[in-house]
């Protein structure tokens, strides 16, 4: 599967750069509601952490990719923080992991999908402590994962290969949502004053 991806290799550092002219021009138009410093730090240390879950442990597959628990930081860091700090850490933080790792290829689609899961989650997560919405973010965010790699996978590995990713995919998803959910209910209700540092 990496030989598939090889060609696009050389312009991983390009979007992962153009990604984070974004997102700084992003709190550029929206300096004033980005004004604290806060905001910034924490995207920085979500980022990390979700690099950190998406490295820690990577469980190669027969197709050729990987399974990882990078999805619980994504899904808790958008929980958490909202949509704006979910998309990026997400995104870039995935990416980042597939960058400095044999799977170089996939960065920009991981980048694009992750980008996606932390938007939604963090969407309609946003300044929630119900459990059930949270739930509902997971599972949507989730969902859009899994399909997202799956609409990516049909054309590079052919429509059976890309059915095989479906499963470990799936089981990120469910993990994230199980252990993310259950992280961002337990910070929100035992440090409800962590959601207003940014």
């Amino acid at each position: 599967m990496g030989d598939v991806l090889d060609p696009l290799k050389p312009y991983v550092p390009y979007i992962l750069g153009g990604a984070v002219a974004l997102f700084i021009a992003y709190l550029w138009f929206n300096r004033k509601k980005f004004r604290s410093a806060n905001m910034v730090a924490i995207t920085g240390v979500m980022t990390a952490l979700v690099f950190v879950a998406t490295r820690l442990i990577q469980i190669n597959l027969p197709t050729g990719g990987y399974l990882n628990f990078g999805d619980t930081m994504i899904m808790f860091t958008a929980m958490l923080f909202g949509p704006v700090v979910g998309a990026f850490a997400g995104g870039v933080g995935s990416a980042m992991a597939d960058a400095l790792s044999p799977y170089a290829g996939w960065a920009p689609i991981t980048l694009i999908v992750k980008g996606l899961e932390g938007l939604i989650v963090g969407y309609i997560a946003k300044r929630s402590d119900r459990p059930g919405n949270l739930i509902l973010a997971g599972v949507l965010g989730g969902s859009e994962m899994v399909l997202g790699y799956f609409l990516f996978e049909i054309p590079l590995l052919g429509l059976s290969l890309a059915l095989t990713e479906i499963p470990p995919n799936t089981l990120q998803a469910v993990t994230g949502i199980l252990v993310g959910t259950g992280l961002a209910t337990a910070i929100k209700k035992r440090y409800p004053e962590v959601e207003d540092l940014i």
